[in-house]
């Protein structure tokens, strides 16, 4: 079994131990009606937009989502939010040095040993849900679930979820789709993007993801027999039929949606599989990226 199978099939009990820990760290994380940042790289980028557009839809304040890069350093906000598995990726730690002394930082990552420890003002070390493999889940979504259920927003159903989503067979057909579409609304499309950038990781498909009433506006015209259309929580009115019409196949997100991204994970290890490719080892990436000069 490749680490990144190992890994994913972990999330239920990284779960679990994230939201418990939500209560011990309410301290460090965004207090309600704080303006809020969450800033990330890569798959972290993904989830801050998740996370952003959950906190703001519940009414708990302010919340913008940016890769760490294109952070606007003129704006004003009461706490900085970082997401690093990695503790030391360029973009991150610069980004924290950029805004320490005026703006409150707090950095959730795996590693206690990197040196984000000391760049960021509050840190949560999620240190049981690090990994080997280059390609990020059980992190991930950990830090999500942690960030969720400070929100209030976390339920036992999610975890049970994520555990159908390990045992249920995927979808017939799926694995062999040649185009794959993930869709999502609000809060899942930082979830959906997610799924989408596993596949490329992982499997090297051609792989996009959309908002979902924005997936008539030009790109349903990629969609035929060969290829499947993902969608992650509640799909807008017709759009399945009009997908279906397509002749494509149609994947409806019947699960919590974070756990249809343990799905899409499974999918990914799948297509690799199939196309003799090694998941762990993704081509010209590496566990963090470290830029000279740095």
């Amino acid at each position: 079994m490749s680490h990144v199978a190992n890994e994913l099939s972990s999330q239920p009990e990284c779960w679990k131990r994230a939201a418990e820990l939500a209560v011990q760290h309410k301290d460090a994380l965004p207090a309600p009606g704080e303006r809020v940042a969450v800033v990330g790289c890569g798959t972290s980028f993904f989830m801050a937009q998740a996370v952003a557009a959950l906190r703001e839809s519940a009414g708990l304040g302010e919340t913008d989502a940016f890769a760490a890069s294109e952070f606007p350093a003129s704006r004003g906000y009461d706490r900085v939010v970082a997401l690093t598995r990695s503790g030391t990726t360029t973009e991150v730690l610069d980004l924290l040095a950029l805004v320490r002394g005026r703006t409150r930082t707090t950095a959730v990552t795996a590693d206690p040993a990197t040196p984000v420890m000391r760049a960021a003002d509050d840190v949560v070390v999620l240190d049981f849900a690090d990994e080997e493999s280059v390609v990020q889940t059980r992190f991930a979504t950990t830090a999500f679930t942690l960030l969720r259920a400070h929100l209030g927003l976390h339920t036992e159903q999610a975890v049970a979820d994520a555990r159908t989503a390990l045992a249920e067979p995927l979808p017939e057909g799926l694995v062999e789709s040649t185009q794959f579409s993930f869709l999502g609304r609000g809060w899942t499309n930082g979830l959906a993007q997610e799924a989408a950038l596993k596949m490329r990781e992982a499997s090297l498909s051609w792989t996009e993801a959309y908002p979902a009433m924005e997936y008539r506006h030009g790109p349903i015209s990629i969609s035929t027999t060969t290829t499947a259309t993902w969608m992650f929580g509640e799909a807008p009115e017709g759009l399945a039929e009009q997908v279906a019409a397509t002749g494509a196949l149609w994947i409806e997100g019947r699960l919590d949606p974070l756990a249809e991204l343990v799905r899409a994970q499974r999918l990914a290890v799948a297509v690799a599989a199939a196309r003799g490719l090694d998941p762990d080892r993704p081509r010209h990436l590496t566990r963090s990226v470290i830029l000279d000069g740095s």
